[in-house]
């Protein structure tokens, strides 16, 4: 075989296309034509179902504006549609549970990242080079015994 591969040509024409091996991801969406993620980020457990609609952002049953106040947090959960280019064409109906604002926050925008990932597949691409993804491990660190936290020490008196 080798001699007859004389010229890169030849290499060419005897290389076979090999054929994707990750078949086409399928959209995944229930009866109602919902799709649903769990999102989650330090101690926030957010589960999130996304239909197509004017853009409206229900959390635990508040609007969006009144349950994040902080514009910093409403740009938050923003993120994931600007990313995808898909801004005001999804209703977003999350319920999320534990942690403080900014960890709700981000469990939120974790699981509109997935479900819209999961609603059209097309858009996984970009929501995974913007890292949206992938869920934030970091959590705080636990208080050790002989400490006053996870790492200070109490005050050191020579005498």
């Amino acid at each position: 075989m080798a001699e007859d591969l004389k010229t890169l040509d030849d290499l060419k024409s005897a290389v076979t296309p090999v054929e994707d091996a990750a078949p086409a991801r399928e959209p995944v969406r229930d009866s109602l034509g919902r799709a649903y993620a769990t999102g989650k980020r330090k101690d926030a457990v957010a589960r999130v179902w996304i239909k197509p609609g004017s853009g409206k952002v229900t959390v635990n049953g508040k609007d969006m504006d009144a349950y994040f106040a902080r514009p910093v947090l409403q740009m938050i959960l923003r993120q994931p549609f600007q990313v995808a280019g898909v801004v005001d064409q999804f209703d977003v109906m999350a319920t999320v549970a534990g942690g403080g604002l900014s960890g709700q926050a981000g469990a939120v925008k974790h699981g509109i990242s997935k479900a819209l990932q999961l609603y059209d597949p097309a858009l996984r691409a970009s929501l995974k080079a913007a890292g949206f993804l992938t869920r934030d491990s970091r959590v705080v660190e636990r208080k050790k015994y002989g400490k006053a936290k996870a790492r200070r020490s109490f005050q050191f008196s020579k005498r």
